[in-house]
């Protein structure tokens, strides 16, 4: 699988380009800003655009949508229970930040195990982490798992905004993501990338 990493926007989002090394079919996770930057890095790779994949709706990381799907004509895939947040500013919080950003609405209502796939290599399999809002997820490849806002290395997501809930964060993440291969690589919505593992052992917010 291609695999590349821009951090994007003033909070510093992951936003992640993958691809089918044989198609030449790809998707972004999470175009959270400078939506001509990762263009960009599509074009680099010679990826079609085929998906956007938001694992929640809040502005840093659904921001580019609009950019992206006008230039590709991609399709926006999001858990239903966030599906409002593209529309409205205030559920995506960007009315907080002084600003009114909206997305083109949803193509692709995600719910628990949805399946994704990518050219003719790439599988991703929904999982439904509520918490950081109600509609989060995470996406299970084959080596690794996009969290999101959900599981950070060391930390977890904010569970202070609308709709969030620090117990059913935790529970989403010893349930479902420490219950994955340990050897899984985790590529979070912000910082660097863990593995589950390493977070099972050492995240202090389960120890």
């Amino acid at each position: 699988m291609f695999l590349k990493t821009l951090v994007v926007g003033p909070l510093a989002a992951n936003c992640y380009l993958i691809g089918c090394p044989e198609t030449k079919e790809g998707a972004v996770i999470d175009p959270g800003a400078e939506g001509e930057k990762i263009l960009a890095a599509a074009r680099e790779a010679d990826l079609k655009i085929k998906y956007i994949i938001n694992t929640h709706g809040h502005l840093d990381h659904i921001s580019a949508n609009g950019t992206i799907k006008k230039a590709t004509g991609a399709e926006v895939l999001i858990h239903s229970a966030d599906a409002s947040c593209l529309t409205d500013p205030k559920r995506n919080l960007s009315v907080m930040a002084g600003a009114s950003i909206t997305s083109p609405a949803a193509d692709r209502l995600l719910e628990e195990g949805s399946i994704i796939k990518i050219g003719k290599t790439i599988t991703l399999e929904v999982i439904h982490t509520p918490g950081h809002t109600l509609g989060g997820i995470c996406l299970k490849g084959e080596n690794e798992v996009f969290t999101g806002d959900t599981l950070f290395a060391g930390s977890i997501g904010r569970t202070d905004f609308p709709g969030g809930s620090y117990r059913d964060l935790i529970d989403a993440v010893r349930k479902k993501l420490f219950t994955l291969d340990e050897s899984l690589k985790v590529y979070p919505g912000h910082g660097p990338s863990s593995t589950i593992g390493t977070e099972k052992a050492e995240n202090p917010f389960f120890s």
